[in-house]
C-alpha cells in the first residue's frame, strides 16, 4: 500500500527530508515522505528563442493553491544548473525570491498568481543530454525523469499536471522544422530570417513529458484512421539521408495503434503523432505526449543495415512508446516510486503486441531470456530492490530490469489468474477511474481487483518484496492421483532480511512418460510456505511440467531424473516447457562441470537431445533456433552462485566459460552431419520467404557450434556466408563468429565491414560491438585499440555502449584473471562520470556482483569499486550505485 505520513518539510518536497548532503552523500528520498505539492499549475506558457549556443526561455505559470495539500506561503521551483534572468509575479518584478541549493523559492501569500521566469541556457554545452541539448546541429529534449528543471524553474515532479502552450522561434535555415507536444496551433515567419510555431497540448501532463525538437528534418508520413473515424497525421522525422530506412517504423506505428484499439480499447487522442530520431540519446526512446523522441537505433531499419533482431526491436519500442499514450501519459505516476505503474504495464502491453505480431512461443522465450540475463542477477545482488522501491538517491538509477521486466511479469501473473477477459475488465476500469490523474501502483492493483473479481491482498507483496522466489517441487503417487508439494523461499536482499510467502501462480500439467501422453493443464496458486496440490494421473510413470509459459518469475528447483528432462524436451506440448527442460539439462551439466563435479552421461544426453531437435520435423526453424541456444554464461553464473548444499558456492567465470565451450565443441562434433544438413537446407531459403527469419537464426547457431568444434571449418563457412550475404542478419552472424577466431578471414571481413558501412553510425556501432563481445583471446587489447579509433567518441552514449557495455557483457574478457577487464570498466566510469553521469552509472552493476564470485576475482572487483568511490566530485548517479554495490 502507499503510505501517507506526517510532513517533514513545509514545501512537501521529499528531496529535503534528509540532513544536508555532502558531495559524496546525496540526499536519500523516501517514499513514505510523499505529500501533495502545495500549489497547482493549471496552465504553462513557454516561449523559446532558439539557438545552439544560447536559448532564451520565458516560462509563464498560472499557479493556485492545492486544496488537497498542506498550505504553504512559498513556491518551490526546481532548477538544475540554471539561473533566473528575471522573475515577475502578476506582472510585477519581484526581488524577494531566493535560491535554496539549485531551487528557486518564491514567497506567495495569495491564492492564485501568474509567475513569469526568464532563463538562458547553452544547449551545446549540455553533455548530460538531459533537458534541452544540441545533437548534430539540431535541438532536442529529454526531460524524464528530472530534466525539465535544466530548462526552466518548475515544480518538476510527476504529480503536478499542466496544460501547455508553447511558442518556438529561431533561424529558419538552421531549424526549418519546429516540433512540440500536442497539436500545431499556428506558424509563421518574422521577416528577419527567423520563423515561429505555436503548439497546444490540451491534455494535462507532468513536466517530464514535455518535448521540443528543432532542426533540419524530413518526414515519412502516413495517416491513420482511428476506430471512431478520426484522421491522425503520423510522421517519422529523420535526417534526409535516413528517410529510406523509416518505412518499418511507420508501419509498426500503424500496427500498434490498431492493436491497442482492438486489444485494450485505447484510441489515440490528438491530431498529430510525431516521432523524431536522434543520434545522441541516453535512452532507447521517450513517450513525450504526441512527440516521441527516439534513439535512431529504434527507428532506422532496412535489410542491408538492420538484423531481424533490429527489426523486432524497432517494432517493439515503437509500440511501447505509443502504448504509453494511455499507460503513462493519460494516466501518469504520482511519484517516481510508482515508476513500474507505467513501465511494467507498458512492457507487458508491448510484449503481448509482439507475441501477436510474431508468435507467442518464441517471443515468450526471448522475454524470459532477457529477464534471466538482466533482472535475476539484479535481484540476487547488492542493487536488488522491489518493483516499487522505498527510497533512492538518484531516480535515474531505478530505470532497471526490475521495474520494467519484473514489473511486467507481476502484471502478467494478474492476467494469468484473472484470464484475458476479466483482466481486460480490470484495465478498462483502471483507465476509466484514473484518466487525467497521477496514480499509484495501488490504484492499478485495486482496479484489477475490482474489475476482475480477484482478492489481491497478499499478491501486493510482489510490489514491496525484492528477490526472486525459489519454488521447490516434489511429488508422490497416491492411487490414481498425484500429490504435488510446492514450497517457496524468498531470499534475503539488502534491507529485507525476512520475507513473507508470495502468491505464485504456476501453470502445470502431469504427463505420462510410459504412455508418451500429455496431461491436462491446471493452474496451482501457491500462497503459503508449503502447499500440497492433488491431480489425476494421465498414465503411469508421471512427469510434471511446471511453470509452463513461465507463468511466474521464479526459480523452480526440482530433482528430475535426466530421462525425465529428456522426455519433456522431446514431448512436452508447451513450447516454453520444452525449452526449459533443455535449459535445465544444460545447466545441471555445466554447473557440475564448472564446479569440478562429475556429470556422468550429461554431455552425451545433451548431444542426443540436440540431435533430436535437429531432426524434429514438427518444429519451425524459429523455434528450433531457440532450442539450440545454450544457457548464457550470466545465467550459469547465477545458477552456480545460488547452488550447492549451503547455497553459498561462489561462481567461477573462468570455469563456467571453459565448461560451456567444451559442451559447444561436443555438440558441434557429435551433431556435425545434422548441423551441416540443417545449414545447407537453411541456406536455400530466400530472404523474403516467410521461413527466412528462422533459417537465418539456425544458420547463425550452426556457425557457433562449428567455431567451437572445428575453427578452420567455421572460418571458411562464415567467410563464405559473409561474402554471399544479401542482408545484415547473415552478414552480422558470420562476422560475429569470425571476430572470435584467430584466422586471416577475420581481419579481411572486419576491414570490409568497416569500409562498406563507414559513415553509418548505427552499423559502425555493430562493428565495435562484435569485436568487444568476441571470444578472441586478445579481446582486451582489441578493445583498448578500438577506444583509440577515430570513430570512437565518449560523448555519444550509443558509441560508448557499443564498445564498453558489450565488453562488460563479455564473460571471457571482463572476467580476465588479472583484473584488466575490471580496471577497464572502472577507468571508463571515472572518465565518463563528469560528462554523462547517467550513462556512467549504468556501468557499475557488472562490478557489483563481486560477492557472488570466487575470492581472487572478487577482491579485484571490490578494489575497483573502492577506487571509484574515492574519486572527487562523483555524481550522485554513480555514487549511489557504487555505495550500494559496496555496502549492500
Amino acid at each position: 500500500m502507499d503510505i501517507a505520513t506526517t510532513p517533514t518539510n513545509p514545501d512537501g518536497n521529499p528531496e529535503l527530508a534528509d540532513a544536508a548532503p555532502t558531495p559524496h552523500r546525496p540526499p536519500v528520498i523516501h517514499r513514505e515522505d510523499y505529500r501533495p505539492f502545495p500549489w497547482r499549475v493549471p496552465t504553462t506558457d513557454l516561449a523559446f528563442e532558439l539557438g545552439i549556443e544560447k536559448t532564451r526561455i520565458t516560462a509563464t505559470l498560472a499557479v493556485e493553491r492545492n486544496p488537497d495539500a498542506e498550505p504553504s506561503d512559498r513556491l518551490r521551483l526546481n532548477g538544475d544548473g540554471i539561473t533566473a534572468q528575471s522573475v515577475t509575479v502578476d506582472g510585477e518584478a519581484v526581488n524577494d525570491w531566493e535560491m535554496d541549493g539549485p531551487d528557486l523559492v518564491l514567497p506567495l501569500a495569495g491564492d492564485a498568481h501568474t509567475v513569469e521566469i526568464v532563463t538562458e541556457i547553452d544547449p551545446s554545452a549540455n553533455t548530460q543530454l538531459m533537458g534541452l541539448y544540441a545533437s548534430n546541429g539540431m535541438l532536442c529534449t529529454q526531460c524524464e525523469a528530472e530534466g525539465f528543471r535544466r530548462i526552466t524553474f518548475f515544480p518538476d515532479r510527476p504529480d503536478v499536471l499542466s496544460t501547455y502552450r508553447v511558442r518556438m522561434s529561431g533561424p529558419k535555415e538552421q531549424f526549418p522544422i519546429l516540433l512540440c507536444n500536442g497539436n500545431r496551433a499556428a506558424e509563421g515567419e518574422n521577416g528577419d530570417g527567423t520563423h515561429w510555431a505555436e503548439w497546444h497540448d490540451p491534455w494535462p501532463k507532468p513536466s517530464y513529458l514535455f518535448a521540443l525538437v528543432a532542426g533540419d528534418l524530413v518526414a515519412n508520413s502516413g495517416d491513420f484512421t482511428t476506430v471512431s473515424g478520426r484522421r491522425v497525421e503520423c510522421n517519422i522525422w529523420v535526417r534526409r539521408e535516413d528517410l529510406a530506412r523509416t518505412d518499418h517504423a511507420l508501419e509498426s506505428l500503424h500496427r500498434s495503434m490498431r492493436w491497442d484499439e482492438e486489444t485494450f480499447g485505447r484510441e489515440y487522442d490528438l491530431d498529430l503523432y510525431n516521432i523524431v530520431a536522434v543520434s545522441d540519446f541516453n535512452m532507447g526512446a521517450m513517450e513525450n505526449k504526441g512527440l516521441n523522441v527516439f534513439n535512431t537505433k529504434y527507428v532506422l531499419a532496412d535489410k542491408d543495415t538492420a538484423t531481424d533482431g533490429d527489426f523486432d526491436a524497432v517494432e517493439g519500442v515503437i509500440a511501447h512508446e505509443y502504448f504509453h499514450n494511455w499507460s503513462g501519459n493519460r494516466i501518469t505516476c504520482r511519484d517516481w516510486f510508482q515508476l513500474s505503474l507505467k513501465e511494467g504495464f507498458t512492457v507487458l502491453r508491448d510484449q503481448l503486441f509482439s507475441q501477436d505480431m510474431r508468435g507467442e512461443a518464441v517471443k515468450r522465450i526471448e522475454d524470459v531470456r532477457i529477464l534471466r540475463a538482466a533482472q535475476f542477477p539484479e535481484d540476487a545482488g547488492p542493487l536488488a530492490h522491489p518493483i516499487r522501491p522505498d527510497s533512492y538517491r538518484e531516480i535515474s538509477n531505478f530505470y532497471t530490469a526490475t521495474v520494467y521486466n519484473k514489473g511486467a511479469e507481476v502484471i502478467r501473473m494478474m492476467r494469468s489468474m484473472a484470464g484475458e477477459e476479466r483482466f481486460r475488465k480490470g484495465t478498462d476500469l483502471y483507465f476509466e477511474r484514473h484518466d487525467g490523474e497521477a496514480a499509484t501502483c495501488e490504484d492499478f492493483v485495486r482496479a484489477i481487483e475490482d474489475g476482475a473479481g480477484l482478492d489481491l491482498t497478499q499478491f501486493r507483496l510482489w510490489y514491496s518484496q525484492a528477490g526472486t522466489p525459489r519454488v521447490r517441487v516434489s511429488h508422490e503417487v497416491a492411487g490414481d492421483g498425484i500429490r504435488i508439494t510446492l514450497s517457496q523461499q524468498v531470499p534475503a536482499t539488502p534491507g529485507q532480511a525476512k520475507k513473507q510467502p508470495m502468491v505464485i501462480p504456476l501453470r502445470l500439467a502431469v504427463h505420462s512418460k510410459a504412455n508418451e501422453t500429455t496431461g491436462t493443464e491446471h493452474i496451482a496458486v501457491l500462497t503459503e510456505a508449503e502447499q500440497v496440490f492433488e491431480y489425476p494421473l494421465t498414465g503411469p510413470d508421471p512427469v510434471i511440467s511446471i511453470n509452463r509459459g513461465f507463468t511466474a518469475p521464479v526459480i523452480v528447483e526440482r530433482e528430475l531424473a535426466r530421462d525425465d528432462l529428456v522426455f519433456l524436451a522431446a514431448h512436452d506440448d508447451d513450447p516454453f516447457a520444452r525449452y526449459e527442460a533443455l535449459q535445465e539439462l544444460a545447466v545441471d551439466h555445466l554447473v557440475a562441470a564448472a564446479s569440478g563435479e562429475t556429470s556422468e552421461g550429461g554431455e552425451a544426453a545433451l548431444v542426443e537431445a540436440f540431435r533430436a531437435i535437429l531432426a524434429d520435423g514438427t518444429l519451425d526453424d524459429a523455434m528450433r533456433g531457440e532450442l539450440m541456444m545454450l544457457p548464457s554464461e550470466t545465467y550459469l553464473f547465477e545458477a552456480m552462485a545460488g547452488s550447492g548444499a549451503t547455497g553459498t558456492r561462489k561462481a567461477d567465470p573462468g570455469a563456467i566459460h571453459a565448461a560451456r565451450e567444451r559442451l559447444k565443441a561436443a555438440i558441434g562434433s557429435g551433431c556435425a552431419e545434422e548441423l551441416d544438413a540443417l545449414y545447407d537446407r537453411a541456406e536455400e531459403v530466400a530472404f523474403d520467404d516467410p521461413a527466412g527469419r528462422g533459417a537465418r537464426k539456425v544458420k547463425a547457431q550452426v556457425l557457433v557450434y562449428a567455431a567451437a568444434s572445428d575453427p578452420a571449418k567455421a572460418a571458411e563457412m562464415a567467410a563464405r556466408q559473409y561474402d554471399r550475404a544479401d542482408n545484415m542478419t547473415d552478414r552480422q552472424g558470420a562476422l560475429m563468429v569470425l571476430a572470435g577466431l584467430e584466422a586471416p578471414e577475420r581481419e579481411e571481413r572486419l576491414a570490409d565491414f568497416y569500409d562498406r558501412y563507414r559513415g553509418n553510425d548505427l552499423v559502425i556501432d555493430k562493428w565495435f560491438t562484435l569485436q568487444a563481445l568476441s571470444l578472441h583471446p586478445q579481446v582486451i587489447a582489441q578493445v583498448e585499440a578500438l577506444a583509440q579509433h577515430r570513430d570512437f567518441t565518449i560523448r555519444n552514449p550509443n558509441r560508448v555502449r557499443s564498445l564498453y557495455m558489450a565488453f562488460a557483457g563479455n564473460p571471457q574478457g571482463f572476467h580476465a584473471q588479472d583484473g584488466a577487464g575490471y580496471r577497464m570498466i572502472a577507468d571508463l566510469i571515472l572518465k565518463l562520470d563528469p560528462i554523462n553521469p547517467q550513462t556512467a552509472a549504468r556501468f557499475v552493476s557488472p562490478l557489483g556482483r563481486w560477492r557472488r564470485i570466487e575470492p581472487k576475482r572478487a577482491a579485484l572487483m571490490k578494489a575497483e569499486l573502492e577506487r571509484i568511490a574515492e574519486a572527487d566530485n562523483l555524481s550522485r548517479d554513480t555514487y549511489e550505485q557504487v555505495s550500494r554495490s559496496l555496502d549492500g
